[in-house]
């Protein structure tokens, strides 16, 4: 047995006991809430649906090609009602394509249609999310299984909910809110269930990671949040990293009918358990007014490089660089991104524009600029989306548009 397998199986082995210490029935007795019987927190549960249509397309320089992919995604959860402070969550997702498959899913598997561009949606269903949570501790919810987590804007760590296949985690995670005006959460994950499905070789990460972020909202104008994410993954060793990190945010009030709005944030990413060197800076600064329903934003990020580069292998990628999708995973040389976006509404309608401007951090390679356009709507349960993307490469990749529409339907 490896020393790291070890220390994985020890572990786990640790998070298991814990949980079935919370879970005994001495524990339980301690807070009796919610309904009175296993039997009622069954019946009184609550079953969920959510079914999203998508149609993507993309036209990559490069690739003959042009992809089209229709897909649908159905998802039904139940959770039961809480009894003694325990809750069971189970949730099915099943990703459909509609139509002849014009698009590389991503999976690397033989029928993932590589002479296509990538749009990463697979066919197949799994078990998005399964797991016993438990709230009999004062100010705190306990989850043990499968799970979702999202910190923060999901810089680092995040579902990546815009794909079909969501991210969910395997572990256990703790958030408590007993001091004033302070949010603390903990996980600790074994496994990450990436978007590429079940059945893909790129699908799971197996790994030792300790996720931990403390925010304070005690002030009017600012939230004070320190994190430090600790990535020790199995199957790839060298890709293993620590990031320590501090964000501030805040929205002041300027008058009646506009705020300010800003982020600072930075963070230092260095090699962790077995990882590679590396000694990277990431940063972040935005800028922005709400005035009358409208918002104007500007904003650098930085994911800097030195002998390797800034990554976020847990990020919902897709909200940040741009919605081509260029920059998942941050260049050799490091990305600079310098942007700015304007948002309002009409006639109900949610309006949006970003222009990115892509440089190098090292080297001073001009990677390209990008242009992204939304709008989406709203009409009771049934939400509309329409969203393009136009990616011009300079130094980096390759000419790239995409455009989608959506409906979404939950009950």
């Amino acid at each position: 047995m490896s020393k790291q397998k070890g220390f994985k199986e020890i572990n786990t082995a640790s998070v298991l006991a814990a949980s079935l210490v919370v879970f005994s029935p001495a524990v339980l007795a301690q807070e009796a809430t919610g309904v009175q019987s296993i039997k009622e927190a069954v019946t009184e549960g609550k079953i969920g649906l959510d079914l999203r249509y998508r149609y993507e397309f993309v036209d990559q320089d490069g690739i003959d090609k042009n992809a089209g992919a229709s897909t649908l995604r159905s998802r039904l959860n139940f959770a039961t009602a809480p009894y003694q402070g325990v809750g069971v969550f189970v949730e099915f997702d099943n990703v459909t394509s509609i139509g002849s498959e014009r698009y590389n899913d991503g999976s690397g598997l033989p029928s993932a249609n590589t002479q296509y561009p990538v749009v990463v949606d697979p066919e197949g269903t799994e078990v998005n999310q399964a797991y016993v949570s438990y709230a009999g501790v004062p100010d705190s919810v306990l989850k043990f299984g499968r799970q979702r987590i999202i910190y923060d804007n999901a810089r680092f760590i995040g579902n990546v909910g815009w794909r079909q296949n969501e991210q969910t985690y395997d572990g256990f995670s703790l958030t408590n809110t007993s001091l004033i005006d302070t949010t603390l959460n903990y996980a600790y994950v074994y496994n990450v269930n990436r978007i590429f499905g079940e059945d893909s070789p790129k699908g799971d990460i197996e790994t030792d990671t300790h996720l931990a972020n403390l925010s304070y909202a005690g002030f009017d104008w600012i939230k004070v949040t320190g994190y430090g994410y600790f990535l020790d993954f199995d199957d790839t060793p060298a890709g293993s990293n620590k990031t320590l990190g501090l964000r501030l945010a805040g929205e002041p009030v300027l008058s009646a009918s506009s705020t300010l709005v800003y982020t600072l944030e930075y963070a230092k990413q260095t090699d962790y358990a077995d990882g590679k060197n590396i000694d990277a800076d990431y940063q972040l600064a935005e800028l922005g007014i709400n005035f009358s329903g409208v918002q104007l934003l500007g904003g650098y990020e930085l994911l800097g490089s030195g002998e390797s580069a800034f990554q976020t292998p847990y990020a919902t990628g897709h909200a940040f660089n741009g919605w081509a999708d260029k920059f998942l995973a941050t260049p050799a040389d490091g990305l600079e991104d310098l942007y700015l976006q304007v948002g309002g509404a009409l006639a109900g309608i949610k309006l949006q524009a970003v222009y990115h401007e892509f440089s190098a951090d090292q080297g001073g390679a001009d990677y390209g600029s990008e242009l992204d356009l939304l709008a989406a709507k709203k009409f009771g349960d049934v939400t509309l989306l329409a969203k393009y993307a136009q990616y011009n490469a300079d130094d980096f990749a390759t000419d790239t548009d995409k455009f989608w529409l959506m409906a979404q339907v939950a009950f």
